[in-house]
C-alpha cells in the first residue's frame, strides 16, 4: 500500500473520537541523565493500557461489512487481545480470542470484560495459529493480525501523528520493536510529516530478531522468548518489515538488566505505570546516550499492563 498524507490523516479523523490524544511528559532528571532533551508520549493512558487500541479500532472499522454480524478473531497474549475485544464491543462487532493457556489471569480478565468467546491454546506460535485458523473456518470470521496487517499499522500511526503535531523540532523517535506493528506506523508517520525527525528502533539483546533481520535483508526468528520485555517476544510480518527497512535508522539493542533499571527509573523516578516494553526505548537512550547529545528525543511508552506479581527487580 502507499501511506500518504491523506490516508494517514484520514485514518486519524476516522478513529480521532474514540481514542484518547494521550499526554506527553518532560523530565528533568531525565534530560540530565541523557543529556538531551526527552519527550515521552505516554500510551500507558491510552484506552486498554496500550497504543493496540489504536490499532485494533482502525482495524475493526475497516472490516468488510459482511463480517460484522459474524464477527472477528485475533490470537494475542494480552494488549491486542485486550484492544480488539473492547474495540469489537464499543462497535458492537463480534469477537473471538485465542490466548495461550499460560496467560495472566490479569490479562484474560480484562478481555473477559467485554467478549465471552475466548479460547486457550498452548502456549507456542504454531498452537495459535491452528486453533485461530479451525475457529476461522468453523465459524466464517474475519481475521486481524495484532501488527502484521494495514490497517493496524495504519491506526499506530495516529500516535506518532499527536507527538509530531506537538513536538515539530524532534530529532529522533525511539520505538519498541516486537511484531513491527509501531514502529512501522510511526515510520509511515515520520516519512510523511517530518523532514528531519529518523526513527530508532529498541530490541532486547534476547529476542533481536528485528536487528538480525535489517543486518540479513530477510525476517528473521527467535531461538526462544526468553525477555521480560514479554510485549516484544513476537517477529516482524510481511507487511511491516519493508516499512522498517525504508524508514528505521538503526536498532539498538539492550539487555535484561538495563530493561529492570530503567523500569526501576520509570516507577520509582518518574512515577510512571508501564510494562517493560515501554522500558526498552528509555534503556536503548541511556545506553548510547553519548550519540544522542543535546538533540531532541521523542520516546513512545507503548503500554502499561504490567504485571506486578511476576516482575522482579
Amino acid at each position: 500500500m502507499n501511506f500518504t498524507q491523506k490516508s494517514l490523516t484520514n485514518v486519524r479523523n476516522n478513529i480521532g473520537k474514540y481514542i484518547i490524544k494521550t499526554p506527553v511528559f518532560r523530565f528533568d532528571f531525565i534530560d540530565n541523565l541523557c543529556g538531551c532533551n526527552v519527550i515521552f508520549k505516554c500510551e500507558n493512558f491510552q484506552h486498554t493500557g496500550s497504543f493496540k487500541y489504536r490499532a485494533a479500532l482502525n482495524a475493526i472499522k475497516n472490516i468488510p461489512s459482511e463480517y460484522k454480524s459474524r464477527g472477528v478473531i485475533t490470537h494475542s497474549s494480552g494488549n491486542f487481545a485486550h484492544a480488539l475485544s473492547k474495540a469489537s464491543n464499543e462497535l458492537n462487532i463480534p469477537c473471538h480470542i485465542v490466548m495461550p493457556n499460560n496467560t495472566p489471569e490479569f490479562k484474560k480478565s480484562s478481555v473477559k470484560l467485554y467478549t465471552d468467546n475466548i479460547f486457550e491454546c498452548e502456549a507456542n506460535l504454531k498452537s495459535r495459529e491452528l486453533m485461530t485458523k479451525k475457529i476461522l473456518k468453523d465459524k466464517n470470521l474475519y481475521f486481524i493480525h495484532p501488527s502484521n496487517n494495514t490497517d493496524v499499522i495504519l491506526g499506530n500511526s495516529t500516535c506518532t501523528l499527536e507527538l509530531i503535531e506537538d513536538y515539530q523540532n524532534l530529532d529522533y523517535i525511539f520505538s519498541p520493536i516486537g511484531g513491527g506493528g509501531l514502529i512501522a506506523g510511526t515510520s509511515i508517520a515520520i516519512g510523511n510529516f517530518s523532514k528531519n525527525c529518523k526513527v530508532i528502533g529498541a530490541e532486547p539483546s534476547n529476542v533481536d530478531d528485528a536487528y538480525r533481520s535489517l543486518i540479513s535483508g530477510k525476517i528473521e526468528t527467535n531461538p526462544s522468548t526468553n525477555t521480560i520485555a514479554d510485549g516484544l517476544r513476537t517477529n516482524l510480518g510481511t507487511i511491516n518489515f519493508p516499512i522498517i527497512q525504508k524508514y528505521v535508522k538503526e536498532i539498538l539493542l539492550v539487555s535484561e538488566e538495563e530493561i529492570l533499571a530503567s523500569l526501576n527509573i520509570i516507577l520509582n523516578k518518574l512515577k510512571l505505570v508501564v510494562e517493560p516494553s515501554s522500558a526498552v526505548v528509555l534503556a536503548a537512550l541511556i545506553k548510547n546516550k553519548s550519540k544522542f547529545k543535546n538533540q531532541n528525543i521523542g520516546l513512545i511508552m507503548c503500554g502499561g499492563n504490567i504485571d506486578f506479581e511476576n516482575l522482579k527487580f
